[in-house]
């Protein structure tokens, strides 16, 4: 005989398979014994019709494709013999999915076999039934099933309800036919029977809420008698499970039971006393006994008010806190998290294991024991309960010290009960995990220094003390350097001495060297250089005796690699050289920083500037209200009598840089509205006015606009002195034309970007704190279903981003054409740009409005960056 003729038997198969030594025997070995199925598929073999469905089964296992079997499963399930009928719906089940159009042709042999004489066929179609049924095979075949729950043998009941389970997921509505036979079940003597019993009555629940009344009302008591039953029953070896009876239908009916008294307290109440004796009395040994007693917790944080309950179910939880099985503390903790919302205090009496937990080798259970800990901190224990974390926050993992030191950080500044408190906290925790700290933190702590006016000596002298011994932790240098510029005074005159600190010793010279230290440390980043260096020029005015040594730093700078070093290097020494008279001014103590305001911005109900400034924020096409710049001159501290006083808008104080009248005089008398900051500065230098032709005024304003929106202030600071000799009176609009063909500012005439479809505004996209993107829009005359985009991405950030990629994804009424983009580097600071064009068909155009998805990522420091976000807000007639 050949050995992969239709007669081979299904061992032989198996053998030849497995002694093929490579995939590619294998594959030969397959693909011949399925041509020799094949071709006996094509004899209509009936001798061996169950012998090649066994053999295509274990083919379609090992992953090969045996579609061409389906139908030999259908005729082996018209079979009359239960061998071949069993064969058929074990291919059935394996070959065939609830998807499969083939399926519906089995239907009438199902009904057929619901209904046979012999229990054993019976079975198999309600095993078949129960795995692969769809929605229509339910509506059909919900009666057999039904009738079947009353069967007289247990085993057909048990599958039955299995199947009955099934048939109400798919269709819902059928669920009010099996509620009177699933209560029936709960009172079975046959555990196998009940189990699928209690399980069935529970997905009744879910779907129905007819069928949760009923069992609520006819069956809560039963269950109740059930499990006590269960629960006090005699040794009987074919249920017991390490001692316990079933530990199995424990779990099913305390799950039940939760359905049934969760929102009612009648049914609660019938419970309770069952619930208390099975948290009692359950071993607590054995992991089936740990398993009853989690679900019997949850049960009864589940159901209605009972105080007592409650206690006893959290007491459960804090022995589950002590057990050594990882699974068991981990479970205990996540259920401890959802207790602490109904029953604070009994869970506090766990604090100290759960604090123990903090410290566990376990990440997974580190992790979740500290977000229990956030959530139990209050006014009364912060100080005990901090006070440990952050003495284990200096023996912690590394990759565990971010998110413990983000926890600590947002409980000191929830519950501190003072600020020295505060302060004391925050500098543990920066010379601990500095590094870890994020940017809002230290900015926040500086805030309260700021207005802790009797604690600045105190707060410079621990922040000295702290740097000497941690001066690798970056934020914590940036802290110190920031108050050794603005109260370095205090620190060498040991000004606010307290009775709880030491005296110390700091010279002038110390505190320099402590800022030289800060400077020229080959890991400290631009923003703490920067810091340095502004500390270094407040101290140039308060230490005189050091006035050139400070100097001398800040020379050294001058040729730094580093373009912001290497500007404030020059500029402070500008300062210092030329304009001593001003010097004290421009130096002198920040003013308070309002804590409310930064609390705000923090929140998000702020924008991310605030202007004192009564000037009128200038509205930029895309909804952005952008500030006038008057901050600047307030953090420069202009307004001294030693130096001109600046006025409330932008324009005057680039006014007073570039040496240029910016009145309003100079205005028409025609405009009505005050000059606007930043933008009008650009209109008056360019000799455009305030009131430019019509046809031209809304490319001209869109154009200023878009380009204010793409460049960094400084690049808009330097493009202005450039143009600084240009006379800022002639405001006279018949000069607007020739002025902008002599700059070649606007590129085309405005009236040929008319010829290409309507103008609409630039829009600010996508924007963070470290990436903008702005959309360009126009459209092809003649095309208004398609819009082009151009888009262009600015890095706001001091890191060069790499292998740059922007993806998009849109709704299907649209269709996105994007071309490569210019670069796939993005330069650091604004000093640079990457542009990409995409082409948007709306197919809706005038129903519905442009929607999109956007990711960007990048590398940064060679660490995978990725961006997300959704553009909701595109001009409504795109």
């Amino acid at each position: 005989m050949n050995p992969f003729s239709s007669g081979t038997r299904l061992r032989d198969m198996i053998r030849a398979i497995r002694a093929c030594k490579t995939a590619a025997e294998e594959r030969a070995v397959v693909r011949k014994e399925c041509a020799a199925i094949r071709a006996a598929i094509n004899e209509n073999d009936q001798d061996y019709r169950h012998r090649n469905l066994a053999k295509l089964m274990f083919i379609h296992m090992l992953g090969y494709p045996t579609h061409f079997g389906q139908m030999e499963c259908l005729k082996l399930i018209a079979s009359a013999g239960f061998p071949e009928k069993r064969i058929g719906y074990l291919g059935l089940m394996l070959l065939l999915d609830e998807r499969q159009e083939v399926l519906m042709l089995v239907t009438n042999s199902l009904k057929q076999d619901l209904n046979h004489s012999n229990q054993y066929i019976v079975g198999l179609a309600l095993c078949a039934l129960g795995n692969i049924c769809s929605a229509e095979m339910a509506r059909d075949l919900a009666p057999e099933v039904e009738r079947l729950l009353q069967f007289r043998d247990p085993n057909i009941r048990k599958k039955a309800a299995l199947c009955s389970i099934r048939i109400i997921k798919k269709v819902p509505d059928l669920a009010e036919n099996f509620i009177n036979p699933a209560a029936s079940l709960l009172k079975e003597k046959h555990h196998g029977v009940l189990i699928t019993g209690v399980q069935l009555c529970t997905d009744l629940c879910k779907v129905s809420s007819e069928a949760l009344e009923y069992f609520r009302k006819k069956c809560t008591e039963g269950l109740v008698k059930t499990l006590r039953d269960i629960a006090n029953s005699p040794y009987a070896p074919e249920y017991d499970i390490a001692g316990i009876t079933d530990p199995f239908l424990h779990i099913r009916l305390l799950k039940l039971l939760r359905i049934l008294g969760q929102g009612d307290a009648d049914a609660s109440d019938c419970m309770n006393d069952i619930l208390a004796q099975v948290a009692t009395k359950t071993e607590s040994n054995k992991n089936a006994g740990n398993a009853i007693l989690y679900e019997c917790v949850e049960t009864i944080m589940s159901i209605e008010d009972n105080g007592g309950l409650r206690v006893l179910a959290i007491n459960i939880l804090g022995r589950f806190l002590s057990n050594r099985d990882n699974n068991i503390r981990f479970v205990a903790l996540n259920m401890l998290m959802k207790a602490i919302t109904v029953d604070a205090k009994a869970v506090q009496r766990h604090r100290a294991t759960i604090l123990e937990c903090v410290k566990d080798s376990d990440a997974s259970i580190r992790k979740r024991a500290l977000e229990l800990v956030y959530l139990l901190v209050n006014e009364n224990n912060v100080k005990p309960l901090m006070k440990e974390l952050i003495e284990y926050l200096e023996v912690s993992d590394q990759e565990f010290k971010g998110d413990l030191t983000a926890k600590i950080c947002s409980l000191v500044e929830k519950f501190s009960p003072d600020k020295i408190w505060y302060i004391d906290q925050m500098l543990k925790v920066l010379s601990e995990a500095g590094n870890f700290v994020k940017d809002e933190v230290w900015h926040a702590l500086i805030v309260v220094i700021s207005n802790a006016s009797d604690l600045h000596g105190y707060t410079v002298r621990a922040l000295y003390r702290a740097f000497q011994t941690s001066i690798e932790q970056e934020t914590l240098v940036r802290v110190a350097v920031w108050c050794f510029g603005e109260y370095g005074d205090m620190l060498v005159n040991n000004v606010g001495m307290l009775d709880i600190e030491d005296s110390i010793t700091v010279t002038e010279s110390n505190a320099v060297d402590a800022i030289e230290v800060a400077i020229k440390r080959h890991t400290s980043d631009l923003t703490t250089k920067a810091m340095a260096l502004i500390s270094l020029l407040k101290l140039s005015s308060r230490f005189p005796s050091s006035s050139e040594r400070i100097k001398d730093i800040i020379v050294q700078n001058k040729g730094s690699l580093v373009l912001e070093l290497q500007q404030r290097s020059i500029e402070f020494n500008c300062i210092l050289q030329k304009h001593q008279n001003i010097r004290s001014a421009l130096v002198e103590r920040m003013p308070v920083l309002d804590e409310a305001t930064f609390s705000g911005r923090r929140a998000g109900s702020l924008p991310t500037a605030v202007s004192t400034s009564a000037g009128r924020p200038h509205n930029l096409p895309n909804g952005i209200a952008k500030p006038a710049a008057a901050p600047i001159a307030d953090l420069l501290d202009l307004s001294s009598d030693d130096a001109p006083v600046p006025s409330s808008s932008g324009g005057d104080f680039l006014q007073d840089l570039l040496g240029v009248d910016l009145s309003p005089a100079s205005a028409p008398s025609g405009t009505s509205d005050p000059p606007k900051a930043g933008t009008d500065v650009l209109l008056d230098l360019l000799s455009i006015g305030t009131s430019p032709p019509a046809k031209s005024s809304s490319s001209t304003s869109e154009i200023l606009f878009s380009s204010q929106d793409k460049k960094a202030p400084l690049a808009n600071l330097n493009g202005l002195a450039s143009l600084s000799s240009l006379s800022a009176n002639t405001t006279s609009p018949a000069s607007a034309a020739p002025m902008m063909d002599l700059l070649d500012v606007f590129g085309p005439d405005p009236q040929k970007h008319e010829e290409n479809g309507p103008a609409y505004p630039s829009l600010v996209a996508y924007e963070s704190s470290s990436l903008r993107m702005t959309f360009n829009f126009s459209k092809q005359p003649g095309n208004p279903q398609t819009t082009l985009i151009e888009a262009t991405f600015i890095n706001l950030s001091p890191n060069v981003y790499n292998e740059f990629l922007f993806q998009a994804a849109v709704p299907k009424f649209l269709q996105l054409h994007l071309d490569p983009a210019s670069s796939n580097t993005l330069p650091a600071s604004g000093n640079g740009s990457i542009t990409q064009s995409l082409k948007v068909t709306n197919s809706q155009h005038g129903k519905k409005s442009l929607v999109m998805r956007i990711r960007i990522a990048y590398k940064m420091n060679n660490k995978d960056v990725l961006e997300e976000g959704q553009i909701n807000n595109f001009p409504c007639d795109l």
